[in-house]
């Protein structure tokens, strides 16, 4: 490659984990989530999936709500879909509000730093795509004690769009040369499946969902990695090969 190298990273879920978030829930109704036969990282999980899903289906009839409303508003509806006969006497909005603090609270995987310091050693400019807010996720990096320029943070959110539509992506690769070596990194199958729809290469960890689930994805990577720093290395490899 004679042009720049860029690698474009997912920030929540693949730079951030969810650990934060997990054990605030824990933390406040961990034992009432037991008494069910309910572990606090599935109920977690859970809830984020089903406030994706509502923020996903707004966003395409387009309907954009801020993702911590939808969270606020369909904790209950979990809560009733995990078998919970009766929510709100499980759990007050005050401890609902509380474990959604534990989302903002998230923190810095253990390996981004070792990974961006490879990547930016090998003359990597490393930039991020988020869907939510820029100070929020600036301020994951700044607490996590990695540099992460603020012009370098691109968030959709503000033009009223969501990561997986195409619409999404397609500014960022366009907004660089095309002799460049444009990479997209990420932890989350779907979301580096759809940028390289649009032209990224793919570099795929599975440091959060273990399995990529191949069968339902028809885009071909050009890295799989367990770890953050694996897949670094072979961004680099494949670069210069």
């Amino acid at each position: 490659m004679t042009g720049q190298k860029h690698v474009i990273f997912d920030v929540v879920g693949t730079c951030v984990s969810f650990d934060a978030y997990f054990n605030a829930i824990d933390r406040v109704l961990g034992d009432r989530l037991r008494a069910h036969s309910i572990t606090p990282q599935f109920f977690g999980y859970s809830w984020m999936t089903a406030a994706e899903l509502e923020f996903t289906f707004l966003s395409i009839s387009e309907r954009h709500r801020p993702y911590k409303q939808i969270l606020e508003a369909v904790f209950y509806r979990t809560l009733w879909m995990a078998g919970i006969k009766h929510p709100r006497s499980l759990a007050t909005e005050a401890e609902r509000d509380e474990c959604i603090q534990g989302y903002w609270s998230l923190q810095l995987r253990s390996g981004i730093k070792d990974c961006f310091a490879k990547l930016r050693e090998n003359g990597f400019t490393i930039w991020c795509l988020t869907t939510g807010d820029l100070a929020r996720v600036r301020g994951y990096f700044e607490q996590g004690n990695v540099e992460m320029p603020l012009e370098n943070i691109i968030s959709c959110d503000s033009k009223g769009v969501a990561k997986p539509a195409l619409a999404a992506y397609r500014p960022v690769f366009e907004q660089f040369a095309p002799g460049d070596d444009k990479w997209f990194a990420a932890a989350h199958m779907w979301d580096v499946s759809a940028a390289v729809k649009v032209g990224f290469r793919g570099a795929y960890c599975a440091v959060y969902e273990q399995d990529p689930c191949l069968e339902i994805f028809d885009t071909k990577m050009d890295v799989m990695a367990d770890s953050l720093l694996e897949m670094a290395e072979k961004i680099t490899n494949a670069s210069s090969s």
